[in-house]
């Protein structure tokens, strides 16, 4: 079973720069999409079913053309989650869960901190998420979240860590948190394959970052590692380019 994670910055331009097509060649199982930037009602979603996925579930922002996140699926799943029933989360369209027969998928939209009153929401975003996270894995334990994160983990995961280092989504306590939060029971499913570095998921659009391969990994499927026996593969698929991101991908037994 194939699952991919994309951040599309904008999912109707994603498909102006030939999304559609990508994904029926990539043909994921399950993609969970992030930063749509559009209500249910303006994504083309007889396109989506045309390309083989018949059950979409879109979570958006109250604010138009903001944030928001999607899963397209060709399994019908047992049961949808959007939100967290967090009311400073869920008003920005960040997180929607698919519930399968044996385990389940989110789409995680992590806030970025572009100011100081960003960051700290952003902050309390994060505490308040592994709270939820770590309730709800005594319900489901076997669950993948894949997202845009909006934190490098580790050195290796950004190009030049020495100049970033003060820079929100390389910050310590960013860090720090995801360490924790990986710790606290999940697989970093790229990592778990490829230990090599120069591998980014996110480049600016400035000075031609992404030729130059000067990039951030912001993006991850993390997987629990009850479910670590079910791993087969997982890789970043740089060859697509609709977004200043690039999606993820894992197999999974």
């Amino acid at each position: 079973m194939k699952i991919i994670s994309y951040n599309v910055n904008g999912i109707r331009a994603a498909i102006n720069k030939g999304f559609i097509e990508w994904l029926k060649h990539a043909n994921p199982d399950v993609i969970c999409l992030q930063e749509i930037k559009a209500m249910e009602d303006q994504v083309p979603t007889e396109l989506i079913t045309a390309a083989g996925y018949p059950y979409q579930y879109y979570f958006s922002a109250e604010k138009k053309g903001y944030s928001g996140v999607a899963i397209l699926s060709k399994i019908k799943p047992n049961h949808v989650a959007r939100g967290t029933g967090i009311p400073t989360m869920d008003a920005e369209g960040r997180n929607l869960r698919l519930d399968f027969y044996d385990f389940s998928v989110m789409s995680l939209y992590l806030p970025s901190g572009t100011n100081i009153a960003r960051l700290d929401h952003k902050f309390q975003y994060m505490d308040d998420f592994h709270q939820y996270i770590t309730n709800l894995r005594r319900e489901i334990p076997s669950l993948i979240i894949g997202g845009d994160y909006n934190i490098c983990h580790n050195a290796i995961d950004i190009h030049d860590p020495i100049r970033n280092a003060n820079v929100s989504g390389f910050l310590p306590r960013e860090r720090e948190w995801l360490g924790v939060f990986m710790d606290s029971g999940f697989i970093d499913s790229f990592r778990h394959f490829n230990k090599d570095p120069h591998n980014y998921t996110w480049w600016t659009y400035r000075a031609n970052a992404r030729a130059n391969n000067k990039g951030w990994r912001l993006d991850y499927l993390l997987v629990t590692r009850e479910m670590e026996h079910r791993l087969q593969q997982a890789k970043i698929l740089n060859d697509a380019f609709h977004s200043d991101h690039c999606p993820v991908l894992v197999e999974i037994e």
